[in-house]
């Protein structure tokens, strides 16, 4: 049985002009609402932000450090992942029965992960379990070597004396240090401390 009549003849050319119009009508709509896309740099892009932090951070089971800090960036999809505080770091380190070991204060600070490596700068403050001090500009705190050094312009106050000069290693305690150029050293009675250091 054949079947035929003139509405079977008009299909093929309904249905052709009916997906041509839908094609225009999706191509219509992605015009209207592209999506875009761009190259981000990954050294320049956090992939996390932090705001008001205030965490420990263990090692073995046994908490290191305490970190206070207004801002904390994290760069994990960067060359070389990083954190970063721009805006100032606390930072409280702890021996394995949590006594604190070292108190550090910085303008800003940034830890490269993979290296185990700290850098801080602006005002850098520390202090050791002997209420020693220690002050400059910037300072280098390798994790993996567990020693600290610089090669700015260093300012150190202990009990009974100052010691002033440029470049500085220690072990992490701060309690062996050595200073490469010494430019002073003074009566800690006859010094009176210096709000900031040039």
């Amino acid at each position: 049985m054949k079947i035929s009549g003139p509405g079977l003849r008009l299909l093929p050319p309904i249905a052709a002009v009916m997906l041509i119009a839908m094609g225009m009508t999706v191509a219509s709509c992605k015009e209207e609402n592209p999506i875009a896309t761009a190259d981000v740099d990954a050294s320049h892009t956090p992939t996390m932000l932090t705001r008001n932090v205030e965490t420990l951070i263990s090692d073995s089971g046994v908490v290191r450090y305490r970190i206070k800090t207004p801002v904390w960036y994290v760069y994990d999809e960067a060359k070389d992942p990083y954190w970063s505080f721009p805006e100032g770091l606390n930072l409280d380190k702890f021996d394995n029965f949590f006594r604190r070991e070292a108190e550090v204060r910085a303008d800003s600070a940034t830890y490269f992960k993979d290296r185990q490596l700290w850098r801080l700068d602006g005002n850098v403050d520390i202090s050791n379990v002997m209420n020693e001090k220690f002050l400059t500009q910037q300072l280098f705190w390798d994790q993996r070597q567990r020693k600290l050094y610089s090669d700015s312009f260093i300012h150190i106050e202990t009990t009974d004396k100052v010691l002033e000069g440029y470049g500085f290693d220690s072990n992490e305690q701060l309690t062996r240090y050595s200073i490469r150029r010494v430019a002073g050293i003074f009566p800690a009675n006859s010094f009176k401390r210096k709000d900031s250091i040039q």
